[in-house]
Formats: C-alpha cells, structure tokens, sequence
C-alpha cells in the first residue's frame, strides 16, 4: 500500500512538473493571416468558406500587390512593440489595434515572441506601460481570449461595443499566477 501511494505521489508531480515547465522548452507557432472580414466571422462561416479560399490560394499565380488597400478596410489605429516584463517573461514582435468595417476592432500580433507559458492570456490594459502585475490588475483591462501561441502572427477579434479609447496596451498575461509577461505600449498610428 505504501508503494502505490509512493508511485501516486510521484505521478502527480511529475504531471505538474509537466504541466510547468515543459511551456520553458516547447514553442507553439501559429501564423494567422490578416484576413479582417473572417476576423468577426462566426466558426460555422468560416467552415463554409474555407475550402473556397485555400483552392484559390492553391491555384493563384505568385505575383506582388503594390494596390493600396481600399478606403473602407480595416484601418490601423494604434501600434506598440512587446518589450520583456523581466529577466524571465520576455517578449518581441508587433502589436497593432485595426479598426474594421462596421465598428469592430482587431488586435494582431506581427513577428510576435514571448516566453511561453502555462494559462497565458491577452489583455487590452488601460494603464499605458505596465511594468509590473499590480500596473494591470489595479487599472482596467479586457480579456481578449487564450494566448493561440508564443510565437507567430496572430488575431484576436475585441468584444462588439468595447470602448478601445480607455485601452493603452496589449498584454500577454499569466491567469494561473498573476504574472505579466510582456506588455505593448500602444500609441496612435496616425
């Protein structure tokens, strides 16, 4: 009987040992294209016209775009560089607030990089430089979903009616240990 809880005691910590350190040493890549109007598509939309899209992709000649893109597109707002939260949570890459037709906002991430992590999050925060967790947690912040990946181009569509004016930077978040990772000062692209 001592054996089995020595070899029950074992399994459990080499789950959590699992479960917290392996993120240090795997990266999840996710390469989202910027395709806005599939941004505020619902999943079942998406499905539907998925296979449209990748037969034409597959079947379209490789060739440059110099066309500006159209007055009533997506329009870049404001913009902002991930920068390390400290020694350990580091970050790198692009953040960039779009706003798309019919009033929803984007948030995309551009040659994105952070430490990975278990339970990483993104935030709008409205503090406009946070350094540490008390910055995020003591000011406003929205939670726009689940981190897809720690490396990558990536989407996160911001929820319907959200007033992004009170809004000052991105936010790669720690939800299991109140950790911030990697912040995003956001400043106006125009």
């Amino acid at each position: 009987m001592k054996k089995l809880l020595i070899v029950i005691g074992l399994a459990v910590v080499a789950a959590a040992g699992w479960f917290f350190v392996s993120p240090l040493f795997i990266d999840e890549v996710i390469d989202e294209a910027f395709i806005a109007k599939v941004a505020t598509m619902s999943d079942e939309q998406k499905q539907e016209i998925m296979p449209d899209i990748m037969d034409k992709a597959a079947n379209a000649p490789d060739q440059m775009n110099d066309e500006a893109m159209p007055a009533g597109g997506p329009r870049l707002l404001s913009k902002g560089l991930f920068v390390d939260a400290d020694p350990v949570h580091k970050g790198s890459g692009d953040a960039l607030l779009y706003a798309l037709e019919g009033g929803d906002h984007l948030v995309r991430f551009e040659n994105f990089r952070t430490t990975n992590g278990p339970a990483l999050v993104v935030y709008l925060a409205e503090h406009g430089a946070p350094t540490s967790a008390s910055d995020v947690t003591d000011g406003g912040y929205i939670k726009l979903g689940k981190l897809k990946g720690n490396v990558g181009n990536q989407n996160y569509p911001v929820p319907s009616g959200t007033d992004i004016g009170k809004y000052n930077s991105v936010v790669i978040w720690c939800e299991l240990f109140g950790v911030l990772f990697s912040p995003a000062a956001l400043t106006s692209a125009g």
